[in-house]
């Protein structure tokens, strides 16, 4: 596990932060300004003239170069779960953007979380594997995405509240690992040459996947809270990407003794991201239009 790999994933967690807050405080704003009486495409067109957004869009574009660059230097089963630290990031940037300071259980959640990374990271000590995946692996791992992630999606078609924004964040997660799993094929490949590269069918597959996960994402915040779906999403995210990993890539993780303690590290994970994701700066009045319009001025007043 490089520092090369850990800073390169951090720094796309807290790019992709950043850029979820912004873009939630111009949709706040729009909604201020408009209520409700346009069409979900129209207010989109028109957040695109919003600073906040442009500016989260360049945000999401950087995520992606940072994480394809962690990947291109490091293992699934490394990357993926440090971009769980997003959480940690949405904290800090969203209490400073919309002026919610964390209150002590937020601040043990986030404790929780970090020591969680921590502790699975340092225990199962992750081994790089290889660029590309063996030969014809692809064929049966994109078939248990596709199984996977159709079932957990028809099953949350089939129930409401919490339950459903747990399956259709499962199901985003799975699709999240699957997506990443494709970025690391896709820059493993790029020594070839981009133009040999894009005949192949990594990068298409990539933006297929990535567009499918984004949309579930989309349903599972539709269907309640982040409390209900955002600890699906973390784990489900990297244990996908463990998975793939050494199913695709040959990454492999120490287990015997070493068990116990990656799996408190994952427990630990699983709680923090239930803390957090109950917290005021995640969730709640904090992102409302109302926060983003007089956030400054109640701050003052504190």
């Amino acid at each position: 596990m490089s520092v090369l790999t850990v800073v390169l994933a951090l720094f796309a967690a807290l790019s992709n932060a950043a850029a979820s807050v912004l873009q939630r405080r111009a949709a706040a704003q729009d909604e201020d300004r408009t209520g409700a009486r346009h069409t979900a495409l129209r207010s989109l067109l028109r957040m695109t003239r919003d600073r906040y957004w442009v500016g989260g869009a360049a945000l999401l574009a950087l995520t992606t170069v940072l994480q394809a660059s962690a990947l291109a230097v490091g293992s699934l089963a490394v990357v993926q779960p440090l971009m769980a630290t997003e959480l940690l990031f949405t904290l800090v940037v969203g209490s400073a953007v919309f002026h919610r300071r964390p209150d002590s259980r937020t601040w043990l959640a986030f404790a929780a979380l970090a020591v969680g990374l921590a502790l699975f990271l340092g225990s199962a000590a992750p081994a790089p594997g290889h660029d590309t995946a063996t030969g014809g692996r692809w064929i049966w791992a994109g078939l248990a995405l596709f199984v996977l992630i159709t079932v957990l999606a028809s099953v949350g078609s089939m129930v409401h509240g919490a339950a459903r924004a747990a399956l259709f964040g499962s199901a985003s997660a799975v699709g999240f690992g699957g997506t990443a799993a494709l970025l690391k094929e896709l820059t493993g490949r790029l020594p070839q040459g981009v133009g040999e590269v894009l005949t192949q069918w990594p990068p298409y597959a990539t933006a297929v996947v990535g567009v499918v996960s984004f949309l579930l994402l989309q349903s599972a915040l539709r269907a309640g809270t982040l409390a209900a779906s955002q600890p699906a999403l973390t784990l489900g995210d990297a244990l996908t990407s463990v998975a793939l990993g050494w199913a695709l890539f040959g990454e492999e993780i120490l287990l015997g003794v070493r068990v116990l303690p990656e799996l408190i590290g994952v427990a630990l994970i699983g709680l923090g991201s239930v803390g957090l994701a109950r917290a005021p700066s995640v969730h709640g009045a904090w992102d409302t239009a109302t926060a983003a319009r007089d956030g400054p001025e109640r701050a003052a007043r504190r």
